[in-house]
């Protein structure tokens, strides 16, 4: 299997030596226990909780089992046994030397019911997302740094639409990207999120209805990127609010859905405060929804969606790699809708509009031109993009850009 360079490898790195705890969260398959045993050396003790062995000693004596005298312990899954994020708790109040314990979980452990004990201040979390298109390819991620200074290529060549919507489909789930055709890559995420269904969501929540659950997901897959109407959703899947909601918690613990924030800082008081779901990679929401290539590349709302998700899985990843930036989205009461705003801690903003089509009017900047103009009112800097399938940079005036799409990644 070939092992991509990860851009949170520095982070990882980084926070063992000055916390005591580190957590490489995310999704099954996105690579993170071939990520932490990157990190060990000679001083290093790996444990797998998927080995029945390990599993069994980590349920028994769960304080015996995490005794770490010197270098790094390694904790693989670390949610199958949450005893023992109650005794690394004790064991790293009472010594505070940095890089103890290195733990990986596919479900987010702060998330999971029956972990009570806060480990803030001790502990550093990191969310290993699927591949970036910059990571299989090798580049550095620059769009950040470009995006605030206004500085792209004039010119990117080799990726139109078709070619962009091929990347989407394939998805970044490494084991996937590896695959040679797509048929095979539809197979692998079916059987991995029956997979999750039937062993991984115990860990994440007491699911007693897992049929439910399976058409869940496809319905979720089909509102990535839109703002969702919970009613008719509930009455489809024959549940009540705050079972559905019970059910969303738990696939957004298992980094298969995330949620994007809504920006609200401002008076205007008719600012919507509603968060805006995505798939959490576009391979599996396409196996979800069964989707054919050639179909969406006709559909206008499909390829929309999709690209959409596509930027915001790229973007998203980028902007967990600096606590410096967070990534939110704007809708008013009034529907004038930006599709991402990421915020540095300067104040700083970037409004980005996502279309899937060749082409860019004046007409696409409206909601950012409005924004700008009525809600930032000169308080903050402000640039706009509108990122689109063709191959130009091209300027629409007063910090105004139409960029392409690979820019996130080349």
């Amino acid at each position: 299997m070939t092992e991509f360079s990860r851009w949170r490898t520095k982070n990882i790195i980084d926070g063992l030596k000055t916390r005591r705890v580190v957590v490489i969260s995310g999704a099954r398959q996105t690579g993170k226990t071939t990520l932490a045993k990157q990190t060990l050396d000679e001083n290093s003790l790996f444990r797998s909780l998927d080995i029945n062995t390990f599993y069994e000693s980590a349920v028994n004596d769960p304080a015996g089992f995490i005794k770490n005298d010197r270098g790094t312990m390694v904790i693989d899954e670390i949610q199958k046994v949450k005893k023992l994020i109650t005794e690394i708790k004790y064991a790293v109040d009472n010594n505070n030397r940095p890089g103890q314990y290195l733990l990986t979980g596919s479900a987010d452990i702060n998330s999971l019911p029956e972990v009570t004990e806060s480990m803030a201040g001790r502990m550093k979390n990191i969310r290993l997302r699927p591949l970036t298109q910059g990571e299989i390819l090798g580049n550095e991620p620059k769009f950040l740094e470009r995006a605030y200074a206004l500085d792209f290529p004039k010119q990117i060549l080799g990726y139109d639409k078709k070619a962009i919507l091929d990347l989407a489909f394939r998805g970044g789930f490494p084991e996937a990207v590896l695959l040679e055709n797509q048929k095979n890559r539809i197979d692998w995420h079916k059987d991995y999120i029956s997979a999750l269904i039937k062993n991984d969501l115990k860990d994440a929540a007491n699911i007693n209805r897992q049929s439910v659950l399976s058409d869940l997901i496809g319905i979720l897959a089909a509102w990535s990127g839109k703002y969702m109407d919970i009613s008719p959703i509930c009455g489809s899947l024959g549940i009540s609010r705050p079972t559905l909601n019970i059910y969303i918690n738990a696939l957004e613990t298992l980094f298969l859905f995330d949620r994007a924030a809504p920006w609200i800082k401002t008076d205007y008081d008719r600012v919507g405060r509603s968060h805006k779901h995505y798939a959490a990679d576009t391979g599996f929401m396409l196996a979800m929804l069964g989707w054919k290539q050639d179909e969406v590349m006709m559909n206008v709302d499909r390829s929309g969606k999709l690209i959409e998700t596509f930027i915001y899985q790229e973007l998203a990843a980028q902007v967990d790699l600096d606590s410096s930036y967070k990534l939110y989205q704007y809708r008013d009461r009034e529907k004038r809708e930006i599709d991402f705003l990421i915020e540095r801690d300067d104040g700083a903003l970037i409004g980005i509009e996502a279309k899937a089509s060749l082409s860019v009017s004046s007409d696409d900047f409206k909601h950012l031109k409005w924004f700008r103009e009525n809600i930032i009112k000169g308080k903050n800097k402000f640039f706009g993009l509108v990122l689109y399938s063709g191959e130009q940079t091209l300027s629409f005036g007063d910090n105004f850009l139409a960029v392409p799409i690979p820019a996130l990644w080349q």
